[in-house]
C-alpha cells in the first residue's frame, strides 16, 4: 500500500504554475453541482476531485459517470469510492440524456467506475446512453471515456457500434509502474482495447492519455507514447498527476511546463492528430476543443 503523505504540506509543495484563478461566480457552480444531484447523476468532475473543476463549469463543460459511484478496482491514484456495488439504474442513461438537454451542452463526455461484477463490465450501460442522448438531443457530439472491460471483444465491439464521436481509454502510466498504480489492470491489455477499437473499423477517433509523476523516467514516457500510437490512438493527453490524497499514491515528482512541452512534440512528431500536454490537463480537459481541433483538420 502507498505511504501516507501529509496533504496539507503536499499542497504547500505545488509549484507556481499551478495557480488558477479563484472563481467569481461560486453560486453558477453550486447550482449546476445541484443540478446533478437532482438528477441522480454523478460527475467524474466532483468524485475525482478534479482541479479544473470550476473552469469547466464555466465553460459549460462536464464529464458524467456512469454505473454508480463505487469502483470494482482499487488504483492507487484515484479518489473514485470502493464501496458497495450496487444493480445499474436502468433510468439513469434517460436521466442523463435529459440533463444534457436541459445544460443545452453541445459535447458531451461520459466515462464511468469500473464495473467488472456486470456481464461485459457494463457496456450495455454505455451503449444504451448513446442512443438516448442521439435520439433526445440530436446533433450533440459524444466522447466515451471507457474502462478496460477486461479486453472482452463483445464488451469493446458493443461501445464501438454505439457510434460515440470519441472512443478514450486511458494508458494511465508506463509498463513498470502499473503494478504500483494500477494492480488489478493490466498495461498490455490497455493497449489491446485501444487496438481493438481500430481494428473494429471504428469511424470515430482513438484517445488516451498518461499521467506524469509517479517517478517514471523520460524513456518510459516516450515508450507508452510510441505505444499508444502503436495501437493506433489519435489523440493523446499527458498531465501532472497530483494525490487526491494522504491516502493514495504520493507525487513523486512535478513535471514542469517545459517537458510537458517536450513531449507534446514528440508525440506530434510521431504521429497524432492532436496532443494535449501540461500540468493541468486531464483526460476530457477541453475535449470539445481537441475535438473540433482534430475534426477540422481532415
Amino acid at each position: 500500500m502507498p505511504k501516507d503523505v501529509d496533504s496539507a504540506a503536499c499542497h504547500k509543495r505545488l509549484p507556481s504554475w499551478f495557480r488558477q484563478e479563484i472563481p467569481q461566480d461560486t453560486g453558477f457552480i453550486k447550482n449546476r453541482l445541484k443540478e446533478f444531484e437532482n438528477s441522480g447523476l454523478n460527475t467524474v468532475c466532483l468524485s475525482a476531485r478534479c482541479p479544473n473543476l470550476s473552469g469547466c463549469f464555466k465553460e459549460n463543460s462536464v464529464t458524467f459517470m456512469i454505473m454508480g459511484s463505487s469502483c470494482s478496482r482499487d488504483c492507487g491514484f484515484c479518489a473514485v469510492g470502493k464501496g458497495r456495488l450496487n444493480p445499474l439504474e436502468l433510468s439513469e442513461a434517460y436521466n442523463l440524456a435529459l440533463t444534457i438537454n436541459r445544460l443545452n451542452l453541445s459535447y458531451v463526455v461520459i466515462t464511468s467506475v469500473t464495473r467488472d461484477d456486470l456481464p461485459f463490465g457494463g457496456a450495455s450501460q454505455y451503449a444504451r446512453a448513446v442512443y438516448l442522448i442521439r435520439k433526445i438531443n440530436p446533433g450533440k457530439k459524444i466522447e466515451l471515456l471507457i474502462p478496460d472491460f477486461r479486453n472482452q471483444p463483445e464488451a469493446i465491439s458493443l461501445v464501438a457500434k454505439s457510434c460515440p464521436d470519441i472512443i478514450a481509454h486511458n494508458l494511465e502510466t508506463v509498463e513498470s509502474l502499473y503494478q504500483e498504480v494500477r494492480p488489478l489492470a493490466d498495461y498490455r491489455q490497455s493497449l489491446e482495447v485501444l487496438r481493438k477499437v481500430k481494428n473494429l473499423g471504428f469511424a470515430g477517433w482513438v484517445k488516451s492519455g498518461i499521467m506524469l509523476g509517479f517517478g517514471e523516467s523520460r524513456e518510459e514516457v516516450v515508450k507508452a507514447i510510441k505505444d499508444l500510437k502503436e495501437s493506433g490512438c489519435d489523440i493523446l493527453t499527458l498531465g501532472q498527476y497530483l494525490a487526491p490524497s494522504g491516502r493514495h499514491i504520493p507525487v513523486k515528482e512535478f513535471i514542469n511546463p517545459e517537458q510537458f512541452e517536450s513531449y507534446r512534440r514528440e508525440a506530434l512528431n510521431l504521429g497524432f492528430k492532436a496532443v494535449y500536454s501540461g500540468p493541468l490537463v486531464r483526460s476530457s480537459y477541453k475535449a470539445e476543443e481537441v475535438y473540433r481541433k482534430v475534426d477540422n483538420s481532415v
